[in-house]
Formats: structure tokens, sequence, C-alpha cells
């Protein structure tokens, strides 16, 4: 299989510089750096990709049994890399990409050089002394309610992740995007996203790291930032004051400046 075309790869910029991978989140697809990616390729190789079953990706090739977990989608970026003889690779992930990284940096240690995680969560259920943002009721509810009209809960959500109702057009986006996915597989993989948990894999990597977190963010609250930053050994923690779950979108400025400074 043409891994290429499956996760839909394109690549800009410079291709004596090092390699930069941008990964989107749930129910989204690589156009959502639009804003973000270019400002890199002066400076960088920039690959943005769709993961399997999202964007333009070859739907064909998803298997309910390997995405089961995020460690599928993991075994497709590495395979990709591999493909590519990358090395110290700088992977940029947002939201449940944030942990699909993670498993890429333990799997692969040395593959990724630097890891930056947008709005991560490994964890969305609150559990003894761990704050998630939701309690296992809350997330059983949401997945019940998703199975029963996608559509709708696609219109409900997209709002509360942008969480800037001065900007209708970027949920409106947001919510397109959710839509174009097929229903079944849009269904799996947010059982996978938010039921998961990926707490004990963050002590295991070693790539240096920065988390940027939008305070306030009600999909990944400023707690669940600050636990991600106690748990990766070389990290670093940088808030955006600026509301929702997705500062690419309405913050690409700042986000920019967070990460070329992270990477000088």
């Amino acid at each position: 299989m043409d891994v290429f075309l499956r996760n839909n790869i394109k690549i800009t910029g410079r291709t004596d510089k090092p390699l930069i991978v941008f990964a989107h989140g749930y129910g989204c697809d690589q156009n959502m750096w639009r804003f973000v990616a270019p400002a890199f390729e002066d400076d960088f190789q920039v690959l943005t990709f769709d993961h399997v079953g999202s964007g333009k990706s070859d739907v064909s090739a998803y298997d309910f049994e390997k995405y089961d977990s995020l460690s599928g989608y993991a075994l497709d970026i590495i395979e990709f890399l591999e493909v590519l003889n990358a090395k110290e690779v700088i992977f940029i992930g947002h939201s449940v990409s944030a942990m699909i990284g993670a498993l890429v940096a333990v799997e692969r240690p040395g593959l990724l050089g630097k890891l930056i995680m947008v709005g991560p969560s490994p964890c969305y259920i609150n559990d003894a002394d761990y704050y998630g943002g939701f309690d296992k009721e809350d997330i059983v509810e949401m997945i019940e309610t998703l199975e029963q009209n996608y559509l709708g809960w696609a219109s409900h959500i997209t709002p509360v992740i942008t969480g800037r109702p001065d900007k209708p057009e970027i949920a409106e986006e947001l919510e397109n995007s959710f839509c174009q996915n097929k229903p079944d597989i849009a269904k799996h993989f947010a059982k996978v996203t938010f039921t998961g948990d990926n707490r004990g894999d963050l002590p295991k990597i070693k790539a240096s790291t920065l988390i940027i977190q939008c305070d306030p963010d009600i999909i990944a609250p400023k707690k669940v930032g600050e636990y991600v930053h106690e748990q990766i050994p070389n990290s670093v923690l940088k808030i955006i004051p600026s509301p929702g779950h997705c500062p690419h979108l309405t913050s690409p400025e700042q986000t920019i400046k967070v990460i070329k400074s992270f990477l000088a």
C-alpha cells in the first residue's frame, strides 16, 4: 500500500531542512493547519497528512480492529516516517494527535526529536486524584448521543470545542469537517478518543516536549495541561490566554510564536 496515498500526505517547504509534521485532531483534517504550517516553510520541510478515515485519506484502509486504539494511528505515522528515512522529527499534534505523537515517541525513541502537544488530554475521564474534565457518566452519555444522532451531536459540540462565539465561522467549518467523515468511522474514532487512557505513557517520553494549553479550554482544561507537564520529564508548558480548544484556528499568530520560540 502507498502510505502517501493512504494518509494523503503533502510535503512543502525546504527539502534540505529538518522535517516538521503537523497532525490534526478528531473530526478534522490537515486543512486545519493552514494558518500555521506555512509559517514554517522557509526553515523546515513541512509535512501534513490525514489520519485514515479522515479528510481525503484512503477510507478503504480503515480497519476497525487496527484503529481500536490510538496505537494504530501511531503505527501509520511511524511507517511513513520510516519510508522517508526521517530522524529527529519535530511532531506537532493537536488534541488526540498529541497523544498519538506521544505513542510514536514511546514506540520509536529517537524518531521524534521534539514533540509539541496542542491541547493534549491523556484521559478525559476523572479518576480518583486525576482530573480529566469529565465524569464517566458524561462520556457515556456523549457517546450514546453521537451514536443516535451523529450530525446533531456534531452541530452541538463544535461551538463548545472552538469556544469562540465571536468566530462562528470557525465552529461552522469544524462542524462541516465532522460531517464529511463516514459516520461509522467517526463514531468509532470518538469512542477511542474519549474513552482512552494514555497517562502511563507520558513518563516514558524522552523527546523534548512543548505543551500548548489554551485557557480556558472546556475540552482539555488547564489542570490537564499541568498534569501532562508534570508527567513528561523534559517538558515545557506554555499557556495561550485564549478560549477554546483550537488555537491553530482561533489564535494562529500566538500559536506560531509559541512554537517558534520553543524551536529556537
